[in-house]
């Protein structure tokens, strides 16, 4: 996925929230604010092209906070955002430690 096209569409608020997703976030204590913060700001740290029904991606944004994000023609899926555990990525929250999907 390009990084330039999710910072677009997100500056457009073109972003559908999936049910999951909000009710992921309002468990984590995670705002819509973050994950647009998150979009603005982060990168793609694994990118998933070939997912269905849209290629998606897996961003790192500050606090530090994940989000994964699908892209249509012109709007953005929010999937699930959470905050990385430490125990399963490396510190800079960038690589998944060995054994860890």
């Amino acid at each position: 996925m390009q990084l330039e096209r999710i910072k677009a569409l997100c500056q457009e608020n073109k972003i559908l929230w999936t049910r999951h997703c909000l009710a992921r976030m309002f468990q984590r204590d995670i705002s819509r604010a973050q994950v647009k913060a998150a979009l603005l700001a982060g990168e793609i740290i694994e990118d998933y092209p070939d997912d269905h029904p849209y290629p998606n991606c897996l961003l790192l944004g500050a606090g530090p906070l994940h989000v994964v994000c699908g892209m249509a023609e012109d709007r953005l899926f929010i999937i699930t955002a959470y905050r990385p555990d430490p125990s399963e990525w490396g510190p800079d929250y960038k690589t998944r430690k060995e054994g860890k999907v």
